[in-house]
């Protein structure tokens, strides 16, 4: 075993660095707003109850996503294939436009929520915002599930690690 390296700062970089060797999954959260698609990249994503069935996302507090979430109360969340890393990076992308930002990422209305449902994704949830709690520079959002599928058996994942999203099977 190797033993710890000297301690961090609390600087942002070196905080951002030491948790970003924490493996965690990516997914895109939609919803729909005045007739226009809003959606990010996530990947501080988690599972809270079975009953009911609750999950939650984080969103920075100052995204047009977390801007267009206090007007809408329902939204989708898709947990990417494998093979999704194109879409992970552009809608995680800064400065993409909102008009037109789901036209090359191939997507489906939910039947729940009619926000976006990633193609190539290995599962899909219909949410209801049922919280929203402040934490630092971040809201955390958490939603009942009211709808949700899996897609094909042996679809693998994303995980963002050391700053990048990588495939998992």
């Amino acid at each position: 075993m190797t033993a710890p390296g000297p301690a961090g700062s609390s600087d942002s970089d070196g905080f951002r660095a030491a948790i970003g060797r924490l493996p965690a999954g990516v997914v895109v959260v939609t919803l729909r707003w005045r007739d226009l698609d809003y959606a990010m990249t996530a990947s501080a994503v988690a599972s809270v109850s079975l009953d009911p069935p609750l999950l939650l996302f984080c969103v920075h507090e100052d995204a047009r996503f977390r801007a267009a979430l206090e007007h809408v109360g329902q939204w989708s969340l898709s947990v990417l294939a494998d093979s999704a890393a194109p879409v992970a990076d552009w809608l995680a992308s800064p400065g993409r436009p909102v008009v037109g930002q789901l036209g090359r990422v191939p997507h489906t209305a939910g039947p729940a929520t009619g926000a976006a449902l990633v193609d190539d994704a290995a599962a899909w949830f219909e949410c209801r915002t049922q919280a929203i709690h402040r934490a630092g520079d971040h809201d955390i959002v958490v939603g009942e599930v009211i709808e949700f599928r899996q897609g094909e058996p042996d679809a693998g994942g994303l995980v963002h690690l050391r700053g990048r999203i990588r495939p998992v099977r």
